[in-house]
């Protein structure tokens, strides 16, 4: 058993993406961000038109943001402070669905921060690659923190032992983003997170099945 383990995804809940990339899209290619548009898929509009962005365009402009604008992330307010007083008291590591062409870019990114942290990169849901982790590592009590419900349900079968945060960091959209139901929490600033999470490390494995959805530890 080894120190007690943060696992944390990287967009919007350390570094704000949708931001800048609607900024970038505005600027470079005259499309629209409609970012309180929940279906991804519709979301990005050609300016001239209002005509939908084909799939494969909107996955080709992703590809080329992370290509070439990564600079453009900023950090989440209070992250990088909370994260390194919660490296005190356990390990903390990045799982983000950034995908292996980026990888070494978002190591980069990360440092350049103040984040020195391990980072793995994944495709899909983040449950299995997080029960691995843990398998590996054999941590006393850990936490996973995403802005995607989607990430949690997957954590929640697969690793029901972990506590699961929701934090939307992207003040813009938040508001708009219901509460992962397979979260044990919803909190989307880091002054009230940081407090959450170290609460959690001390009180121990997260319990199973889910108890509590109200955004208090269950």
């Amino acid at each position: 058993m080894t120190r007690p383990l943060i696992i944390t995804d990287c967009d919007e809940v350390l570094l704000h993406m949708v931001v800048p990339f609607r900024q970038w899209l505005d600027e470079t290619h005259d499309v629209h961000f409609d970012m309180y548009d929940r279906h991804f898929g519709e979301a990005l509009r050609h300016k001239d038109s209002g005509i939908v962005l084909e799939r494969e365009l909107v996955w080709s402009l992703l590809v080329e943001f992370f290509d070439t604008e990564m600079h453009r992330q900023a950090p989440i307010a209070g992250a990088v402070e909370a994260l390194g007083r919660l490296s005190d008291i356990a390990d903390i590591m990045v799982l983000t669905n950034i995908g292996e062409r980026h990888h070494a870019g978002r190591v980069e990114q990360l440092a350049a921060h103040g984040l020195n942290l391990p980072v793995q990169w994944n495709h899909g849901g983040k449950g299995r690659p997080i029960a691995r982790i843990l398998a590996d590592r054999q941590p006393g009590v850990a936490v996973f923190i995403d802005d995607l419900a989607e990430h949690h349900a997957s954590a929640a079968e697969h690793a029901p032992e972990i506590w699961r945060l929701h934090m939307v960091g992207e003040a813009e959209i938040a508001p708009g983003v219901p509460a992962a139901v397979h979260a044990h929490a919803r909190i989307d600033d880091w002054v009230e997170a940081e407090r959450w999470i170290a609460a959690r490390l001390a009180e121990g494995p997260a319990p199973s099945p889910l108890i509590s959805h109200d955004g208090a530890s269950a």
